[in-house]
């Protein structure tokens, strides 16, 4: 691979931003992605509205924001899967996904067909 690791999961980050902002509207304050053997991680801060987190105030609204965050990541599966193989080369295997309605963070897992981080070693 010509590209450095570094590189590779700058590109992902600003990839992911990208389809944030076209695909749901907005894009997160900050995103960190790190490729750990067959994982592509990436942390997103910020992506909640001031009026979500005003709605997960109680339980009711948090289970609702989860819910309607989770479904609009899911319809996007797709696109998210080929933008990640578009940048590793890998086939991503499936996506996992999980949001923090008290910190704002979206942590997201590319479970890749491959061991990418031994292509840097």
């Amino acid at each position: 691979m010509d590209k450095s690791k570094g590189m590779i999961e700058a590109e992902i980050s600003k990839a992911l931003t990208h389809w944030e902002k076209s695909y749901l509207g907005r894009g997160s304050i900050s995103v960190k992605t790190d490729i750990v053997r067959d994982m592509v991680i990436v942390t997103l801060n910020g992506i909640l509205t001031p009026a979500e987190y005003a709605l997960c105030r109680d339980k009711e609204g948090l289970l609702s924001i989860k819910t309607t965050r989770n479904s609009l990541v899911e319809s996007g599966q797709e696109e998210l899967k080929h933008i990640v193989y578009s940048i590793t080369g890998e086939e991503v295997i499936s996506i996992h996904t999980d949001l923090s309605t008290q910190t704002g963070e979206r942590v997201m897992v590319f479970k890749l067909s491959g061991d990418l981080e031994k292509k840097f070693a």
